[in-house]
């Protein structure tokens, strides 16, 4: 039975929510556990990155001190050493003292599969076509490359290895950083949104509501009006107010709130796991134009997102890319992380402990309903979300 708090926010979806707060519309969602359990398997492998990154690009076992010293290993509440213990199929940890730390044959292998250059080329094309000024910060790139699956050095590889498509340049506003232009001609770009190819009517998207969530009459009809709503496609370009008013009518409101769903579910179709961290997408909001709160709008659509707050991170999901927790359509790269987060899963089960044969008959469903708590989360990623 919903709580009251989840009926009230429920019944003002698509419309102004008047005073409830951010932390009340987040606890408010309609939880759909199938996401919960998905986004709480990866949060160790999520945590773990910044060392996965170092250990990676490092050909030779790296020194625990020298880790320790270079990264914030504020990975688990007893400590990284405990949480590299757990998990023994991924990290490889080398006596005599200082310990030395590298990954497995295993996981080395899974993490270096990447897209083709070529892959990741038209990935970046899409991406850039979607700014106004076909042009995105370098940085926010490199938040975003493990989601798009871009090659370790597409910086190389993508962006000048195809000087026909890419152009980087000095950012004029901030020093030492670079913006990624788009060069080709916008005009003889034929990208078609990912949302055709599952529209079930025109401007409409499709819907795919959680488990046991309530679609009274009311909101039947007010979702029917916002499905008819004509807007902006994510490739279309989209002139600013005039002056940057933020006196804007009702529907113009409205319009602009699904320019911001048709971005946000193009940006995911683009992605290899069709997720991503609403503080990373949140970067590109002022390039993409997005003139609403991009966490509201994942809130506001529960048949076309999910958000979970697992791990005390915002993470949201195209739902209609997943089926029972599983991708519909996984590719090379997505399999590949896939069997990364099992090997994370299985933790020390079937390496010969006592508690070994007792725990393979749970599997790795057990640990994926965990909370996530013990991890501790890179301090680049803490949240709360600010209102963005």
């Amino acid at each position: 039975m919903p709580s009251p708090l989840r009926v009230r926010v429920a019944a003002r979806l698509l419309h102004a929510r008047g005073k409830t707060t951010a932390a009340q519309h987040v606890a408010a969602r309609h939880l759909d556990h199938a996401f919960e359990r998905l986004a709480a398997a990866h949060l160790p492998l999520v945590a773990a990155a910044p060392l996965v990154d170092a250990l990676r690009a490092s050909t030779e076992p790296l020194a625990l001190p020298d880790l320790a010293r270079r990264l914030p290993l504020r990975l688990h509440r007893r400590g990284p050493l405990h949480f590299l213990r757990l998990f023994p199929r991924v990290f490889r940890l080398r006596a005599p003292l200082p310990l030395s730390l590298s990954l497995t044959p295993a996981a080395a292998g899974l993490l270096a599969v990447a897209s083709s250059p070529a892959d990741a080329a038209r990935t970046l094309r899409r991406l850039l076509a979607m700014s106004a000024s076909r042009a995105l910060p370098l940085r926010a790139v490199f938040r975003v490359w493990r989601e798009l699956a871009l090659p370790d050095d597409f910086e190389d590889s993508v962006v000048a290895g195809h000087p026909h498509l890419f152009h980087l340049a000095p950012n004029p506003a901030e020093p030492n950083t670079h913006i990624l232009h788009l060069v080709a001609d916008p005009a003889a770009e034929d990208f078609t949104p990912a949302v055709e190819r599952t529209r079930p009517d025109r401007y409409a998207f499709k819907l795919q509501f959680p488990p046991g969530f309530r679609l009274t009459k009311e909101y039947r009809k007010k979702v029917k009006e916002w499905q008819q709503l004509p807007y902006a496609g994510p490739y279309e370009v989209v002139s600013p107010r005039a002056g940057g008013s933020k006196r804007v009518s009702k529907l113009a409101r409205r319009k602009m709130e699904k320019r911001a769903v048709g971005i946000a579910h193009e940006f995911l179709s683009l992605t290899v796991e069709k997720m991503v961290e609403v503080e990373k997408f949140s970067q590109f909001r002022k390039w993409f134009g997005i003139e609403v709160n991009v966490r509201d709008v994942f809130l506001d659509h529960p048949g076309i997102f999910y958000l979970s707050a697992k791990g005390k991170r915002h993470t949201v999901f195209l739902r209609e890319a997943y089926d029972r927790g599983k991708l519909v359509e996984p590719n090379e790269v997505s399999e590949a992380r896939a069997k990364i987060v099992e090997l994370m899963l299985l933790r020390r089960r079937g390496l010969g402990n006592a508690n070994s044969s007792a725990n393979m008959a749970s599997g790795a469903t057990s640990d994926a309903k965990e909370s996530g708590d013990d991890f501790v989360e890179h301090e680049d990623c803490l949240l709360d979300i600010p209102e963005t």
